[in-house]
C-alpha cells in the first residue's frame, strides 16, 4: 500500500527504510532523524534547502498512524515565541494622524532574515494583534512598513496556505492531486497589523497594493519559486475586510468554524470570510498544471 504524506508517496520499501534508520540510530533526536531523511531522499525546496520541517511533520504523522515509533521528545514542544522571551516593542509610538501624502514614500522591507527587525515584528504582533504571534513555521515572508521618516506603520506576515478551503479550491478549480503538488504556490496573509497609534485613511489598502506587486518576486528570491495566489481569512464578527475589498480581493465564501487541527470535529472556531487575490491573470494555469 502506498501512503501520501507531505506531498510524497511512500511505498512499503520507504517505510522499511525509515524504520531501519530509526532502529540503527536509537540515540538520535527527532531533529537529527528528519535531517538524515532529507539527506537520504535529497528532499529540498526550490532554493535547494533541506525540507527538514516537512520531514519532521511526515515522521510525526507516520507515528500517529502507527507505522513507526519515534524516540521520546527531548524537550516539551513549544513555539519559538514561548521558548524565547519577547522583548517589549521599541519604537516611536507618537500618534500619526495625517493623510497618505504626508507620510512620504512608504518603505516596505522584507525582514524574515533580519533578526532585529524580525524581532520587532514579533514584538509588535505579540503586543498589539488580537491573535498574538507564535512565530512563523515553514516558508514565510515578514514585512515592516515605515513612513518617510522611518516610523513603524505596519507589520505583515505571509505563510503557508490552508491545506483545504472549499471556497478557494472551487475558485481555482483544481483537483486533489493538483492541490497536493501546487499548494506551496499559494500563500496566506496570516497577520496584518496597522499600529494602533496610526490613523491614516486608506493606508491599509495602499500597503496591500504596494506589497502585492513585489510579493512573488520576494518569494522567488528567498525560496526559489514564485507564488501565484494569496489568501486571507477575516473573522467576520470582528472585521469588515474593508482594506481587502478596497484592494480588489475577491470574497469566495466562509470557513466552517473548524481549525486545521480539528481531526475529531470538536474544536469550535470563529467563522471567517475567505478572500483571495490573484497575482497574475494566468494563476489557474499555474495551479492546475
Amino acid at each position: 500500500m502506498t501512503l501520501t504524506l507531505q506531498g510524497r508517496q511512500l511505498s512499503p520499501q520507504d517505510l522499511g527504510s525509515i524504520r531501519q534508520l530509526i532502529g540503527e540510530h536509537p540515540d538520535w533526536s527527532r531533529w537529527r532523524l528528519s535531517k538524515a531523511l532529507c539527506d537520504a531522499w535529497d528532499w529540498r525546496n526550490a532554493a535547494g534547502l533541506p525540507k527538514d520541517m516537512a520531514a519532521r511533520s511526515l515522521l510525526l504523522k507516520l507515528q500517529e498512524r502507527g507505522h513507526i515509533q519515534l524516540p521520546a521528545r527531548r524537550q516539551t514542544p513549544a513555539s519559538r515565541m514561548r521558548q524565547t522571551r519577547v522583548e517589549p516593542l521599541q519604537c516611536d509610538e507618537s500618534p500619526i494622524t495625517s493623510d497618505l501624502r504626508s507620510l512620504g514614500s512608504l518603505q516596505i522591507a522584507e525582514v524574515s532574515q533580519d533578526r532585529p527587525q524580525r524581532q520587532q515584528v514579533a514584538a509588535a504582533l505579540h503586543q498589539h494583534h488580537y491573535l498574538g504571534f507564535g512565530g512563523a513555521v515553514g516558508e514565510n515572508l515578514q514585512y515592516t512598513v515605515r513612513d518617510g521618516l522611518g516610523r513603524l506603520l505596519a507589520c505583515l506576515v505571509f505563510g503557508a496556505a490552508a491545506w483545504k478551503c472549499q471556497g478557494r479550491d472551487e475558485f481555482i478549480g483544481w483537483n486533489r492531486d493538483q492541490r497536493r503538488r501546487h499548494l506551496p504556490l499559494i500563500t496566506n496573509n496570516s497577520r496584518f497589523l496597522v499600529m494602533p497609534w496610526v490613523q491614516v485613511p486608506s493606508l491599509a489598502s495602499r500597503i496591500l497594493g504596494n506589497l502585492l506587486r513585489r510579493l512573488s518576486q520576494d518569494w522567488q528570491a528567498k525560496y526559489g519559486h514564485p507564488v501565484h495566489l494569496v489568501e486571507t481569512f477575516v473573522e467576520k464578527s470582528r472585521f469588515r475586510a474593508t482594506a481587502y475589498r478596497a484592494s480588489n480581493w475577491i470574497r469566495v465564501g466562509e470557513t466552517t468554524g473548524r481549525t486545521r487541527q480539528d481531526r475529531d470535529r470538536q474544536i469550535q472556531a470563529p467563522v471567517k470570510e475567505v478572500y483571495l487575490y490573484a497575482l497574475h491573470g494566468s494563476f489557474r494555469e499555474a495551479l492546475c498544471a
